[in-house]
């Protein structure tokens, strides 16, 4: 899958941004990682790095996440470091990009692959792991902050290509219901990911003050089934 950040010209990690003059709202120097990992230690490498960004930028904030701090915090060296992520915008891209390729592996495996179930458990499922649903214990961070950032390192196109990712996930989940009670169309499955991707984020401004993540998420549930073609169950 390719990456959805493309790469500017920029500083490093904990320099000062040669685009803090520039306008608000366009992506920060040098947003792409260098490359992408494909074997299987280079994976592994690499995970390590965002479980260590992720650590310091939630311990310490935004600011202290340096080169010498993320390669100590992940146990390689700073060189190893260079070698994937030019900069703490690069650094932040690849993680923003690995936690969608996250969801849309989980609803790959979770519901599309899943064997041996009905619509309205897949349709719940699909919309659990939209929401976000047990995130959090797999150690994948999707929240305020991070949305706050988005600005560091992403365009509109990028958000477009990323939800037209996700719209073609649940159409292939929804296709894997077999008895679902009606035929769904392209519009309807756009739809209830705009309204449960997009709530989803909204939540995330207001700070996921609006509702509680249980209570929103079951309301998703039931909206979709209604959706759907069936009337939820009590």
């Amino acid at each position: 899958m390719p990456g959805i950040y493309r790469r500017l010209p920029a500083a490093g990690f904990g320099n000062a941004e040669r685009g803090q003059g520039a306008k608000p709202g366009r992506p920060a120097p040098r947003s792409k990682p260098l490359k992408r990992p494909s074997q299987q230690r280079a994976r592994f490498t690499v995970n390590a790095i965002y479980d260590a960004f992720v650590r310091i930028w939630r311990a310490r904030g935004w600011d202290a996440v340096t080169t010498r701090a993320v390669a100590l915090e992940a146990g390689f060296s700073v060189g190893t470091l260079y070698e994937y992520f030019p900069g703490k915008e690069a650094l932040l891209s690849g993680y923003v990009r690995h936690t969608v390729e996250w969801l849309l592996g989980r609803i790959d495996a979770e519901v599309t692959q899943a064997v041996g179930q009905d619509w309205r458990t897949r349709v719940a499922r699909l919309v659990a792991i939209t929401c976000g649903a047990d995130d959090a214990a797999s150690g994948i961070v999707f929240d305020h902050e991070m949305l706050m950032l988005e600005a560091r390192i992403a365009e509109p196109k990028h958000h477009r290509r990323v939800f037209d990712e996700l719209a073609q996930a649940w159409q292939r989940a929804l296709a894997a219901c077999d008895d679902l009670p009606v035929m769904v169309d392209q519009a309807t499955v756009v739809s209830l990911v705009v309204a449960v991707w997009g709530a989803r984020r909204y939540r995330l401004l207001l700070h996921e003050a609006a509702l509680p993540g249980d209570a929103w998420q079951e309301q998703m549930g039931r909206i979709c089934l209604a959706a759907l073609g069936g009337a939820p169950q009590a």
